[in-house]
Protein backbone atom coordinates (compact mmCIF):
# COMPACT_ATOMS: atom_id res chain seq x y z
CA UNK A 1 0.00 0.00 0.00
CA UNK A 2 1.35 3.40 -0.93
CA UNK A 3 0.41 6.56 0.97
CA UNK A 4 0.41 9.15 -1.81
CA UNK A 5 0.10 9.00 -5.59
CA UNK A 6 3.47 9.04 -7.34
CA UNK A 7 5.06 7.57 -10.48
CA UNK A 8 4.13 3.89 -10.87
CA UNK A 9 1.24 4.03 -8.41
CA UNK A 10 -1.79 2.03 -9.52
CA UNK A 11 -4.67 4.35 -8.73
CA UNK A 12 -8.44 3.90 -8.69
CA UNK A 13 -10.54 7.05 -8.95
CA UNK A 14 -14.18 7.90 -9.26
CA UNK A 15 -14.72 10.93 -11.45
CA UNK A 16 -17.33 13.09 -13.07
CA UNK A 17 -16.33 15.13 -16.11
CA UNK A 18 -18.33 18.23 -17.00
CA UNK A 19 -17.94 20.81 -19.74
CA UNK A 20 -17.80 24.57 -19.09
CA UNK A 21 -21.62 24.69 -19.13
CA UNK A 22 -21.82 22.14 -16.30
CA UNK A 23 -23.16 19.35 -18.54
CA UNK A 24 -21.93 15.87 -17.49
CA UNK A 25 -19.80 14.44 -20.33
CA UNK A 26 -18.58 11.25 -18.61
CA UNK A 27 -18.66 9.70 -15.15
CA UNK A 28 -17.69 6.55 -13.29
CA UNK A 29 -20.52 7.13 -10.81
CA UNK A 30 -22.61 4.01 -10.34
CA UNK A 31 -19.95 1.85 -11.98
CA UNK A 32 -16.44 0.61 -11.36
CA UNK A 33 -13.76 3.20 -10.62
CA UNK A 34 -11.26 4.13 -13.33
CA UNK A 35 -7.92 2.38 -12.74
CA UNK A 36 -4.69 3.73 -14.24
CA UNK A 37 -0.90 3.54 -13.84
CA UNK A 38 0.36 6.98 -12.73
CA UNK A 39 3.24 8.52 -14.67
CA UNK A 40 2.72 6.61 -17.92
CA UNK A 41 0.39 9.02 -19.75
CA UNK A 42 -2.68 6.90 -19.00
CA UNK A 43 -4.63 10.07 -18.23
CA UNK A 44 -4.62 13.54 -19.72
CA UNK A 45 -1.57 15.46 -18.37
CA UNK A 46 -3.56 18.07 -16.44
CA UNK A 47 -5.53 15.49 -14.47
CA UNK A 48 -2.44 13.39 -13.77
CA UNK A 49 -0.67 16.54 -12.45
CA UNK A 50 -3.61 17.23 -10.13
CA UNK A 51 -3.58 13.65 -8.78
CA UNK A 52 0.14 13.56 -7.89
CA UNK A 53 0.55 13.50 -4.11
CA UNK A 54 -3.13 12.85 -3.37
CA UNK A 55 -4.10 10.17 -0.83
CA UNK A 56 -6.94 7.63 -0.52
CA UNK A 57 -10.15 9.44 0.39
CA UNK A 58 -9.06 12.77 -1.11
CA UNK A 59 -11.77 14.50 -3.14
CA UNK A 60 -11.09 17.53 -5.28
CA UNK A 61 -12.19 19.59 -8.26
CA UNK A 62 -9.83 20.25 -11.17
CA UNK A 63 -10.24 22.61 -14.11
CA UNK A 64 -8.04 21.42 -16.98
CA UNK A 65 -7.35 23.76 -19.93
CA UNK A 66 -7.27 22.31 -23.49
CA UNK A 67 -3.46 22.35 -23.72
CA UNK A 68 -3.28 19.97 -20.71
CA UNK A 69 -6.23 17.86 -21.91
CA UNK A 70 -6.91 16.92 -25.55
CA UNK A 71 -5.23 19.94 -27.14
CA UNK A 72 -6.70 22.68 -29.25
CA UNK A 73 -8.99 21.72 -32.13
CA UNK A 74 -7.04 21.47 -35.40
CA UNK A 75 -8.98 22.94 -38.34
CA UNK A 76 -6.78 20.79 -40.62
CA UNK A 77 -8.60 17.71 -39.33
CA UNK A 78 -11.99 18.95 -40.57
CA UNK A 79 -12.82 17.97 -44.16
CA UNK A 80 -15.79 17.88 -46.52
CA UNK A 81 -15.93 14.59 -48.38
CA UNK A 82 -18.39 12.95 -50.74
CA UNK A 83 -20.96 10.53 -49.34
CA UNK A 84 -19.59 7.87 -51.71
CA UNK A 85 -16.56 7.58 -49.39
CA UNK A 86 -18.87 5.83 -46.87
CA UNK A 87 -19.26 2.57 -48.74
CA UNK A 88 -22.04 0.36 -47.42
CA UNK A 89 -23.50 2.99 -45.06
CA UNK A 90 -27.12 3.84 -45.85
CA UNK A 91 -27.77 6.75 -43.49
CA UNK A 92 -25.16 9.25 -42.36
CA UNK A 93 -26.10 11.67 -39.59
CA UNK A 94 -24.24 14.29 -37.53
CA UNK A 95 -22.70 12.79 -34.41
CA UNK A 96 -21.95 9.39 -35.98
CA UNK A 97 -18.38 8.15 -35.38
CA UNK A 98 -16.39 6.05 -37.84
CA UNK A 99 -12.92 4.53 -37.76
CA UNK A 100 -10.80 5.51 -40.75
CA UNK A 101 -7.35 4.45 -41.86
CA UNK A 102 -5.17 7.58 -41.80
CA UNK A 103 -1.48 8.32 -42.27
CA UNK A 104 -0.76 7.57 -38.61
CA UNK A 105 -2.89 4.41 -38.46
CA UNK A 106 -6.52 4.17 -37.41
CA UNK A 107 -8.30 7.31 -36.29
CA UNK A 108 -11.81 8.12 -35.19
CA UNK A 109 -13.71 10.64 -37.26
CA UNK A 110 -16.99 12.25 -36.30
CA UNK A 111 -19.64 13.44 -38.72
CA UNK A 112 -20.19 17.16 -38.06
CA UNK A 113 -22.68 17.99 -40.78
CA UNK A 114 -24.53 16.48 -43.74
CA UNK A 115 -25.46 18.63 -46.74
CA UNK A 116 -26.85 16.38 -49.47
CA UNK A 117 -23.90 14.25 -50.67
CA UNK A 118 -21.34 16.49 -48.93
CA UNK A 119 -20.34 15.18 -45.50
CA UNK A 120 -18.28 17.31 -43.09
CA UNK A 121 -16.04 15.10 -40.95
CA UNK A 122 -13.87 16.01 -37.97
CA UNK A 123 -10.81 14.00 -36.93
CA UNK A 124 -10.30 15.97 -33.70
CA UNK A 125 -10.98 14.31 -30.36
CA UNK A 126 -14.50 15.35 -29.33
CA UNK A 127 -13.03 17.10 -26.25
CA UNK A 128 -10.35 19.00 -28.23
CA UNK A 129 -10.41 22.73 -27.55
CA UNK A 130 -12.52 22.31 -24.41
CA UNK A 131 -11.74 23.22 -20.81
CA UNK A 132 -12.63 20.17 -18.72
CA UNK A 133 -14.06 20.24 -15.19
CA UNK A 134 -13.43 17.13 -13.08
CA UNK A 135 -14.80 16.11 -9.69
CA UNK A 136 -12.47 13.35 -8.47
CA UNK A 137 -12.31 11.00 -5.48
CA UNK A 138 -9.26 8.80 -4.86
CA UNK A 139 -10.51 5.28 -4.07
CA UNK A 140 -7.28 3.25 -3.77
CA UNK A 141 -3.54 3.42 -4.35
CA UNK A 142 -1.05 0.57 -4.57
CA UNK A 143 2.44 0.09 -5.94
CA UNK A 144 2.58 -1.27 -9.47
CA UNK A 145 4.06 -4.70 -10.06
CA UNK A 146 7.34 -4.89 -12.04
CA UNK A 147 5.35 -6.41 -14.94
CA UNK A 148 2.85 -3.51 -14.94
CA UNK A 149 5.73 -1.00 -14.95
CA UNK A 150 7.41 -2.89 -17.79
CA UNK A 151 4.20 -3.04 -19.84
CA UNK A 152 3.16 0.54 -19.01
CA UNK A 153 -0.40 -0.32 -17.96
CA UNK A 154 -2.43 -1.89 -15.16
CA UNK A 155 -3.13 -5.61 -15.25
CA UNK A 156 -6.40 -7.09 -14.02
CA UNK A 157 -6.70 -9.69 -11.25
CA UNK A 158 -5.85 -12.52 -13.67
CA UNK A 159 -2.62 -10.82 -14.74
CA UNK A 160 -3.90 -9.50 -18.08
CA UNK A 161 -4.62 -5.99 -19.23
CA UNK A 162 -8.19 -5.25 -18.16
CA UNK A 163 -9.27 -2.77 -20.88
Amino acid sequence: MTDAIDKHSVVEIHYTLKNAEGEVMDSSSGGAPLTYLHGTHGLIPGLENELKGKKVGDSFNAVIPPELAYGEADEGLIHVIDKSMFRGVETIEPGMVFTAQGEGGQQHIRVKAVDGDKITIDGNHEMAGKTLHFDVEVVSIRAATPEEIDHGHVHGPDGHHDH
